[in-house]
């Protein structure tokens, strides 16, 4: 039979009875101090925080160019222009760092106006002689932007520049993701001109634009050139730089004056079926057309 054997050492009740006392004079000091601080949390007066330390716990916010192209009134690289020149201001505070970050309760205002996000709209016209591409010139008095103002309540913007006196093909939109695709160089869009010149283009300065020449800005040459109905006074020119004034200023390098420059084609779209001044809402088909970027 196998023996148990006990340990000799005494127990010592008194030590046990004092470790239990001991143990419930923690456990009350830690419910009273939870007694206290839950006391101390209802009694207390709530902290507000700011509409932007509250939007911050949730999101990280946006940044403030694309607030302003998503509000309709331009593109992300113009509105970084109209932020530092100091047109625009958060919360009533005018901002001019580049990066500043917009949050939910934010109020943005462009010249003292609230700028807002807005449906998508999107509109293809064909620009009028005489009419300026602007929203932010105070001084010009008709604007592509007025033709469209009474019948489209979006604040929309044109896509790229068309000067003056240049007519045609011009898309409007508050997309300013989609605008920013378009106009930025290294996208390099296909654009069509119909160019009317003051006299005849030589044969040799045809191919002088097709084979390139030097402007003060850089190289630049067409992609294709032609005459229009056998009229070597009209030529159509088919070229993907966005650059400034191109057209015209590749024609006065070779010593020609443009008497009427029209552009035909932009991005897929063309003018068909719209008279001087006259525009419409896109398809749902260009619309997708333009987003897949499914055209040349």
């Amino acid at each position: 039979m196998k023996n148990t054997t006990r340990s000799s050492k005494p127990s010592s009740g008194r030590k046990y009875g004092s470790n239990r006392a001991q143990e419930g004079t923690r456990t009350e000091k830690r419910e009273s101090r939870a007694t206290a601080w839950n006391k101390e949390k209802k009694t207390a007066k709530p902290v507000r925080k700011s509409g932007k330390e509250a939007a911050a716990d949730s999101r990280e916010g946006i940044r403030l160019n694309k607030y302003i192209a998503n509000s309709g009134l331009c593109s992300r690289r113009e509105a970084d222009t109209y932020i530092s020149t100091g047109l625009v201001s958060i919360n009533d505070k005018i901002i001019t760092e580049l990066g500043t970050k917009v949050y939910p309760d934010d109020i943005v205002k462009f010249n003292g106006e609230t700028i807002r996000n807005e449906e998508k709209v999107y509109i293809v016209m064909n620009k009028p002689k005489d009419f300026v591409t602007t929203v932010s010139d105070p001084h010009a008095k008709d604007t592509v932007v007025g033709l469209v103002k009474n019948k489209c309540s979006a604040r929309v913007f044109p896509v790229g520049r068309l000067d003056k006196a240049t007519t045609g093909v011009l898309l409007l939109t508050n997309d300013g993701d989609m605008a920013d695709k378009l106009m930025h160089p290294s996208y390099e869009k296909k654009k069509i001109y119909h160019v009317f010149l003051n006299k005849r283009l030589k044969g040799t300065d045809m191919a002088a634009l097709l084979n390139g020449i030097t402007l003060e800005d850089g190289f630049i040459k067409a992609d294709s050139i032609s005459y229009v109905d056998n009229d070597e006074t009209q030529v159509g020119v088919e070229i993907h730089s966005g650059r400034n004034r191109i057209i015209r200023r590749m024609f006065e390098h070779l010593g020609y004056k443009i008497k009427k420059l029209d552009r035909v084609y932009f991005a897929g779209l063309t003018k068909k079926n719209l008279r001087r001044g006259q525009w419409r809402f896109l398809t749902k088909d260009e619309i997708a057309m333009l987003k897949m970027g499914s055209y040349e």
